[in-house]
């Protein structure tokens, strides 16, 4: 049995870990949306340099044919570009660090709970995996499937932090409020999952699309009448996927009490949901303003990330096979000693 100072450590450097990886995806989404996606042409170094330079001079003066000939034509040195791409690759060095950190601290539970230690380690190689991904995303001179592919990395790493941590506190997720939850909420939840998945998919393909028009048309006003299909499909779509996930929501809101934190996640996706949606529709509404962008996908990341919490909160909470004698004593003991927090909110 892992006590519970190893217990909460953890859990609060997974939160850390995962919080930090939802970060980088913000600043993944605005670097794209600034168009810094290339302003360092290689990886990892950044035009040759392990730290970029702060003016053109300071390069060769052929550059741009040096890098044409390895294949990225009218590559051209900007310096705010430059150095918001390379911010973003010192933001993944350090999320790679936490995650080592985090698979370090796993440890603890290779034998009473090897699965945490196996998630930990599996989101370790994949971050690494995800770092040699982003080279070849650099070196397709950003392909749009190579983007994509980078984008549904991510959120695995995401799924496989999420489930790790929520798994070594599965003694403590409480089971109140689940039985009264309709008999076809996990399957609706399942279903909400794979739909938020795809329309990330699609979005990405949306924004993909996005970059090639405005490569040739600088007025953004044109931009959304230039779109292909998939763009109705996705801006359809969102409306049924905020149909499912507040039918969810509401789900959550009647049934489970509020001593039961994944009362809170039920809140926080339909928070997100919204604010995912009102989004979409300033985007829609005026021109694809680039400072949106980024949020778009963020919102959608997160929003797929709370599913996965909702959806273990329920399937451990719901396992009559785990034993609570000893959470139900450790809560006691936390409950005097903190006021009515729940332990899983520390």
């Amino acid at each position: 049995m892992i006590n519970e100072i190893k217990l909460r450590r953890f859990r609060r450097l997974g939160i850390l870990t995962v919080s930090a990886v939802y970060f980088l995806i913000l600043i993944g989404g605005a670097v794209r949306a600034s168009g810094a996606g290339m302003g360092c042409p290689d990886w990892p170094t950044c035009f040759g340099q392990w730290i970029p330079p702060l003016d053109v001079s300071e390069l060769p003066e052929n550059y741009q044919q040096i890098y044409a000939d390895r294949g990225y034509a009218d590559t051209e040195f900007n310096a705010t570009k430059t150095w918001i791409e390379y911010a973003n690759r010192l933001v993944g060095v350090t999320i790679g660090l936490l995650i080592l950190f985090t698979m370090i601290a796993s440890r603890h539970f290779r034998k009473v709970n090897p699965l945490v230690t196996g998630l930990s380690v599996a989101a370790f190689f994949a971050v690494v995996f995800q770092g040699w991904l982003g080279s070849r995303v650099v070196a397709s001179n950003l392909h749009p499937g190579m983007i994509t592919l980078h984008m549904l990395m991510a959120q695995a790493i995401v799924a496989m932090l999420i489930w790790a941590v929520i798994r070594s506190q599965r003694e403590l997720i409480p089971a109140s409020g689940l039985k009264e939850l309709p008999v076809v909420f996990k399957k609706i939840l399942i279903l909400a999952m794979a739909m938020t998945l795809l329309q990330m998919i699609m979005g990405t393909q949306v924004r993909e699309s996005i970059d090639l028009i405005a490569r040739g048309e600088a007025m953004r006003s044109a931009w959304i009448e230039k779109l292909p299909l998939i763009f109705i499909v996705h801006r359809s779509f969102s409306w049924l996927i905020m149909a499912v996930n507040l039918w969810l929501v509401y789900q959550i809101w009647k049934n489970i009490p509020r001593s039961n934190p994944m009362r809170l996640l039920g809140l926080m996706q339909g928070a997100l949901i919204l604010f995912t949606v009102l989004i979409g529709v300033v985007m829609n509404h005026m021109n694809i303003p680039a400072f949106v962008q980024p949020l778009h996908l963020w919102f959608a990341s997160l929003i797929f990330g709370n599913q996965i919490a909702v959806y273990l909160f329920l399937h451990y909470g719901s396992r009559p096979e785990i034993n609570r004698d000893e959470t139900n004593r450790d809560t006691s003991r936390q409950t005097t000693a903190r006021g009515s927090r729940h332990p899983m909110s520390a």
